[in-house]
């Protein structure tokens, strides 16, 4: 986590500072904009910025855009003004926090950024075996391949692999190829020189540079422009890059983690993804199993995110109901992870009484999890199904048989015959149980007649 702290506020910010510090941050000061926007070009970076309420933000936040420099600015005072809370965001601030800072506000702002309370909670064997590849190849130098669909936590997975790296405490830089425009793609990668094109007022650092000594995540590489494929072919093979506008290379040394949510050898041969790029990230892949075919997985997820959203919307943490468990555990879950997520987060949220039950499993629209995706018909049958299932429980397997033996033979209009074929007996042992019902002063139909009828002393045929 990189904190650029921008600003003095009469000392303050260095109580927030040694907090930031505490937290795991690395903390860069700028005492103004001229300042912070040279740091930020120079390489530095910053994952948040920290600013003081006093300067001017939305004069901060229009520099950030015009040079496509992505980071959050958080403003901070020493006031608990709500006009100047409320000023601060509307000129582009995420969040504004008053100092003296409150070192629990701190962290979790810090978190909610960086978001590294992102764990890697897993159970299943089809996910074990990923893990322990992972944990094998993560102390090496090695370019890593992270395939898997979108949300089965391919970010996530490249984070643990950087974390138990000798990189460890150097930067982990991710940049996503496919929310960039092409054009801006190379100089986000490589860096700039001032006047290398219309809006680059000065040099600026690209990612390979802010990454040195530690990992460079080129997320969803498939979507990178097979122009720009061969520039960075040629960066991993040699260890250099070349701003846009420059004259001389740059040596880099960076661990290089790339992901894909599509078959790269199927891009290959469409001609949409260099062969030869691919030899080189591709030394160990990663291959992410859906959640789906990973179904331990699904409770011990579900059961995280209720714990983690529970206590950031300070309600109850309920337990997940039986019922809830089995809709959970036969949904598709074809957005993964991602899904799950944010289907138990709005559980949390929904969940009603000591449990949380299958009502509050919905979708986003409001609707049951195990109902939307069915067309009405199927709907209808699963509620019936549960239905007849619920009206079951508690009763004995006598008396479900009485029922159905009754139930069958109505249908019947009265004929033992065609009841004892349906039900799969002798029409022996129909009339035995017949018989036993009257017995027990049950009414039975009598033969050829529908309906009800008062107890007869005699079965007949």
């Amino acid at each position: 986590m990189r904190l650029l702290i921008v600003g003095t506020l009469k000392g303050q910010l260095t109580t927030a500072t040694k907090i930031a510090m505490e937290n795991g941050a690395t903390v860069t000061h700028a005492e103004d904009h001229e300042q912070a926007m040279r740091v930020l070009r120079g390489g530095k970076g910053a994952d948040l910025l920290l600013v003081d309420v006093a300067l001017d933000i939305r004069d901060l936040a229009l520099r950030l855009e015009a040079e496509h420099i992505h980071a959050p600015i958080v403003a901070c005072g020493i006031t608990n003004d709500a006009r100047a809370a409320v000023a601060a965001i509307h000129a582009g601030a995420k969040e504004y926090i008053p100092l003296p800072p409150d070192p629990e506000l701190i962290a979790a702002v810090l978190a909610a950024v960086a978001n590294d309370s992102r764990e890697l909670v897993y159970r299943d064997e089809a996910m074990a075996k990923v893990i322990k590849l992972a944990q094998q190849i993560a102390g090496s130098d090695a370019s890593v391949m992270i395939t898997g669909e979108s949300g089965t936590g391919k970010e996530v997975l490249a984070r643990y692999v950087h974390s138990r790296s000798a990189r460890a405490k150097r930067p982990f830089i991710s940049i996503n190829c496919a929310a960039i425009p092409e054009h801006l793609l190379e100089s986000e990668l490589f860096g700039h020189e001032k006047g290398a094109f219309t809006g680059a007022v000065a040099r600026r650092i690209g990612k390979f540079e802010e990454a040195t000594g530690g990992t460079l995540l080129l997320d969803e590489i498939s979507e990178m422009d097979v122009r720009l494929q061969s520039k960075l072919l040629r960066a991993i093979q040699e260890r250099v890059i070349d701003r846009v506008g420059g004259t001389k290379p740059v040596p880099v040394d960076i661990r290089i983690v790339a992901t894909s949510n599509r078959n790269l050898a199927e891009a290959v041969r469409e001609g949409t993804f260099r062969e030869d790029l691919l030899f080189r990230l591709n030394v160990v892949n990663l291959k992410i199993p859906p959640l789906r075919e990973r179904p331990a997985d699904i409770l011990e997820l579900a059961q995280h995110f209720v714990k983690k959203y529970a206590d950031a919307n300070g309600v109850p943490l309920r337990p997940i109901s039986a019922e809830a468990r089995r809709v959970l555990s036969t949904n598709r879950w074809q957005g993964n992870v991602r899904e799950l997520e944010n289907t138990m987060h709005r559980a949390v949220l929904m969940a009603q009484g000591d449990e949380i039950g299958p009502d509050a499993i919905i979708t986003p629209d409001g609707d049951r999890l195990d109902l939307a995706r069915t067309p009405p018909a199927v709907a209808h049958a699963t509620m019936a199904a549960e239905q007849v299932t619920r009206a079951l429980v508690g009763r004995t397997v006598a008396d479900v048989e009485r029922d159905l033996i009754l139930e069958t033979l109505k249908h019947c209009l009265g004929n033992r015959t065609h009841a004892a074929n349906i039900l799969g007996i002798s029409i022996r042992t129909l009339r035995n149980k017949l018989n036993e019902y009257a017995d027990g002063g049950i009414p039975i139909p009598p033969a050829g007649t529908p309906g009800e009828y008062p107890r007869m002393p005699m079965v007949g045929a």
